[in-house]
């Protein structure tokens, strides 16, 4: 082949059967094409000699990671060359005194995670899919997690890119001190852009000093507006625990099928709270637990120890992988203010009912991001139809709360057409003029989260 000749790159295969293993992420729609090339570079050079080769000759590129994403951003386009990072898995430093670390896009999240406990130090984010999600995959969409009520998302612990841009050009942005305004924050802007404006060649990332052990406790309700108000008047009470879930009855079942948790069987809803203070953080939870019976939970348990905390947040962290045995699933993460839980939870109840569809609903409670997970049969075509109805209705739902179509998953191909909606038409240009400014051919990622210029 042309191209590969032109490459002379063993980093590069046209093999059918390694292709067919890379045209997807993990989104339960969408469609793939068929590549024609994928390449696993392990140094930014090789990424800068792909991206001349295909600005010469205008080959679509999509970039992917680990491609644990849920929108269909790392899925494949026709023709594409298939940009896989996952090689770039070198951790270049971890720096003690300014409390940065630099990697490459390919190392996974748990893994800079216990590296820099190692030397005292906190990385934060930590999606659900923490042990095998990549920082520049986390970059790129991103990334939220368990612990963002109090610490935050992936943007606001980037300090510095290097990028790799469509013509091959390779751009520096940021700075690794704490404070720093100089120009534009392109920083701000590739994170959360998902490979269409440039190519993640190497990360440094902000940490902090490593966190006290949590304490954790659980609160059983008989509905979840009740665990809804819990969350909103625990937090105006002006606590900040690291770490506030929510998980309906559906997704407890599910758990519960799953691995036995010792959950009481008649519960409908549960929060999980945690909070790494320290010596305060038997009075955080002991806050919590006072604000969750007087909103009516029907219990309340403070861990006892470390091992059981574990099992608490464990059961949170494997709501994904339990849900996964019930079927095809659409996972949405539509995200809403806080005070408007229970009003989006209510949604969630009649669009299951409208659509005949399972709907469990489970999430980071705490800053309003929700994960609806619409369970149909791919193989049914009135199921895939009322499934992706619903998926629609949940979305429109989440607008007209004031949220947003994605709180962290990202856009991908799944909702470029509900982005436009919640843009608008203004958005939606200046959206487009910044695409058109960074990928004038635009072969970075075509077909996802915005469409091209006419």
């Amino acid at each position: 082949m042309g191209l590969i000749a032109e490459l002379e790159a063993d980093f590069v295969t046209t093999d059918p059967d390694v292709l067919a293993g890379y045209r997807f992420d993990q989104a339960g729609f969408g469609t793939a094409g068929v590549p024609m090339a994928l390449a696993r570079p392990t140094e930014t050079e090789e990424v800068v000699r792909i991206l001349r080769v295909a600005s010469r000759h205008r080959i679509p590129v999509v970039p992917q990671g680990a491609r644990t994403g849920l929108s269909g951003g790392a899925n494949a386009v026709d023709g594409a060359i298939l940009l896989s990072l996952e090689r770039m898995t070198r951790i270049l430093d971890i720096d003690e005194i300014n409390h940065t670390a630099t990697v490459q896009p390919g190392v996974v999240n748990a893994v800079l995670s216990r590296a820099v406990e190692d030397k005292g130090l906190f990385y934060p984010p930590d999606p659900g899919s923490w042990e095998s999600s990549t920082i520049g995959g986390n970059v790129a969409t991103n990334a939220g997690g368990l612990c963002c009520v109090k610490y935050g998302v992936t943007s606001d612990f980037v300090r510095e890119l290097e990028v790799v841009l469509a013509d091959g050009r390779v751009l520096r942005t940021g700075r690794r001190t704490a404070k720093g305004v100089a120009g534009y924050d392109l920083v701000r802007l590739f994170t959360g852009s998902e490979g269409t404006l440039g190519v993640i060649t190497e990360v440094t990332v902000a940490l902090r000093p490593v966190a006290e052990a949590p304490l954790t406790a659980v609160a059983f309700f008989a509905a979840p507006p009740a665990a809804c108000r819990t969350v909103t008047e625990y937090l105006s009470s002006g606590q900040r625990p690291s770490v506030l879930e929510l998980m309906d009855k559906p997704t407890i079942d599910a758990v519960a099928a799953y691995r036995d948790l010792g959950f009481p069987d008649d519960v409908e809803a549960v929060l999980i709270a945690q909070s790494d203070r320290g010596p305060a953080a038997p009075r955080d939870l002991e806050a919590f637990a006072e604000v969750a019976r007087s909103c009516g939970a029907t219990e309340v348990l403070v861990a006892s120890d470390r091992a059981e905390a574990d099992m608490l947040i464990a059961a949170r962290r494997l709501a994904g992988v339990a849900m996964e045995q019930l079927g095809d699933r659409l996972v949405d993460d539509v995200c809403v203010p806080r005070s408007r839980l229970a009003e989006f939870f209510e949604g969630v109840t009649a669009i299951s009912r409208e659509h005949d569809v399972l709907i469990p609903t489970c999430g980071h409670a705490g800053d309003g991001n929700m994960h609806p997970n619409v369970v149909f049969d791919a193989a049914d075509p009135d199921s895939v139809r009322r499934g992706q109805a619903a998926f629609d209705a949940i979305m429109a739902l989440g607008l007209r709360l004031g949220g947003t179509i994605t709180g962290e998953h990202g856009v991908g191909m799944l909702k470029r057409e509900w982005l436009e909606t919640e843009l608008g038409e203004v958005g939606v240009s200046v959206h487009q003029a910044v695409k058109q400014a960074f990928d004038p051919l635009g072969i970075l990622n075509p077909g996802k989260v915005v469409r091209p210029l006419p």
